[in-house]
């Protein structure tokens, strides 16, 4: 199978590759190929022809898609349909990924594929609209969700607090559960989905829910690194874009395709990190 991935300098884009053979691999990475541009995607989907694209390309800022919609949809929606309708003008499949953030938090359990997204913020609206453009572009699609996606390299949660921890208290928002998400174990998790052609939505996140508060305290243990961290409400801790209070991910989908627990990905995490010490 020859896969394209879009977006192959973040973090997942990172991970899959680590996984691949370089000869059934193409990676691109915005600077190879901007997926807005859809002149630019058509031209190397029909050059290099692969079997799926993989779209791990985003405009991850939620708190600036709130004053800049146009970016957030113009990456989150226009580029995933333009990568969708090249893969399906070249017999491709194409898979996609979003985000626990077209849901709106009020649930009072794990959100599966089958409840109905309500987005609350700009940037949960533009990966909501980037799904239903992916599924209206091309019929051999999967919809990945995820949730609080973190990787030992790059900009995410986890590494912002332990740059923090090296010199303040921490100041953790303890209202908001999610399902955190090791990039490498999504990325197994995807290569192990594409293979089976079941194409529809899936959500993929580490087992399990948790607040920022306690995945820092799991964080930080892991590491022995003696922090004070101290517990906040979202009301406390105002951003620019609404989070959904519960967005923890569970899937009924089959085949049903697991995650380790988010616990399990904090250890390899740590273990990555103490590695490259």
């Amino acid at each position: 199978m020859k896969i394209m991935i879009a977006g192959a300098g973040g973090q997942l884009g990172r991970s899959l590759q680590s996984l691949l053979e370089s000869t059934d691999l193409l990676a691109l990475s915005r600077q190879d190929m901007d997926v807005i541009d859809l002149d630019a995607v058509r031209a190397q989907v029909s050059t290099n022809r692969p079997d799926i694209v993989i779209n791990c390309s985003a405009f991850n800022d939620v708190d600036g898609a709130e004053s800049d919609h146009e970016s957030a949809y113009r990456s989150n929606a226009v580029g995933p349909r333009n990568l969708a309708l090249a893969a399906a003008e070249c017999d491709a499949s194409v898979l996609h990924v979003s985000t626990d953030y077209v849901f709106d938090g009020l649930s009072s359990r794990p959100y599966h594929e089958y409840d109905r997204p309500n987005p609350l913020s700009v940037y949960g609206k533009s990966k909501l609209a980037g799904e239903r453009a992916v599924i209206a572009a091309n019929p051999r699609h999967f919809i990945v969700r995820t949730s609080w996606l973190y990787h030992e390299e790059g900009r995410n949660f986890p590494n912002t607090i332990l740059g923090l921890a090296k010199s303040q208290e921490l100041r953790v928002v303890n209202d908001q559960v999610g399902s955190p998400t090791y990039a490498p174990h999504l990325a197994e998790a995807i290569l192990r989905l594409i293979e089976t052609e079941a194409y529809g939505t899936y959500h993929l996140a580490g087992r399990g829910g948790t607040s920022w508060y306690e995945l820092t305290r799991t964080l930080l243990r892991e590491l022995a690194i003696n922090a004070p961290v101290v517990p906040v409400s979202t009301v406390e801790y105002p951003r620019p874009a609404p989070r959904p209070r519960h967005s923890a991910l569970t899937t009924i989908q089959e085949p049903r395709i697991l995650l380790p627990s988010w616990k399990q990905g904090v250890k390899d995490f740590a273990a990555a990190i103490k590695n490259r010490s």
